[in-house]
């Protein structure tokens, strides 16, 4: 059983998993239209800062506590959109959502993207570190497919970027498993002006 939870987790977590995921950048895409990120290194701090103190360690605490027995949920979902600091993130978070409660359970109520994991693996057999280093994973993965897509960046430097990242995704993961409401903060200004400031990009690639 342990065995087809992990295959579940890794199919729902996957890249090609069909949730849209590929059409929002978090505000990337301005920082590299801007030159803000120019090159791997760059890229790869951008993406450790989103993980270590944005929405990546604040995602994963809430996939966390959606995970809880008896989660009110539209408590959390009020309590996410709280959290949320620019409209490009709340699309992003419900278009995620919705595609992802029409693939796991289309009649269940729709939930932002985190809560709505966290409702999905509440029941899988696999421990919850893993859990949430998949979804880190996850969206370390969307952010390095941005950057190939609108950087001069191949495909082999994408990967190597993101397997750098795999200690701390493994550290930051650990750290959020069991974490509880007061264990909510973010603290990203350039990533969350750069999503703000992407909302009024006269041309653009991605939604967010």
């Amino acid at each position: 059983m342990a065995s087809a939870d992990r295959l579940r987790l890794t199919q729902i977590l996957s890249p090609a998993f069909p949730i849209g995921a590929f059409a929002h950048s978090q505000g990337l895409e301005w920082a590299i239209a801007m030159g803000e990120v120019t090159n791997g290194t760059a890229l790869h701090h951008w993406i450790a800062a989103v993980l270590r103190h944005g929405s990546g360690r604040q995602d994963a605490v809430f996939v966390a506590l959606a995970r809880r027995p008896g989660a009110d949920f539209e408590a959390l979902a009020a309590v996410y959109a709280a959290y949320l600091p620019s409209a490009a993130r709340a699309l992003e978070a419900e278009e995620l959502g919705r595609g992802f409660c029409a693939m796991t359970d289309p009649a269940a109520m729709h939930l932002p993207y985190a809560l709505a994991v966290g409702r999905e693996t509440a029941g899988l057999d696999v421990a919850e570190p893993e859990i949430l280093a998949l979804f880190l994973q996850s969206l370390a993965a969307q952010l390095v497919s941005v950057a190939v897509r609108f950087m001069p960046m191949g495909q082999g430097e994408g990967q190597r970027i993101l397997a750098a990242l795999a200690p701390l995704i493994a550290e930051i993961a650990s750290d959020c498993s069991g974490a509880g409401v007061e264990d909510l903060w973010a603290f990203t200004p350039g990533a969350d002006l750069a999503a703000m400031a992407h909302e009024t990009m006269e041309t653009r690639i991605f939604r967010t």
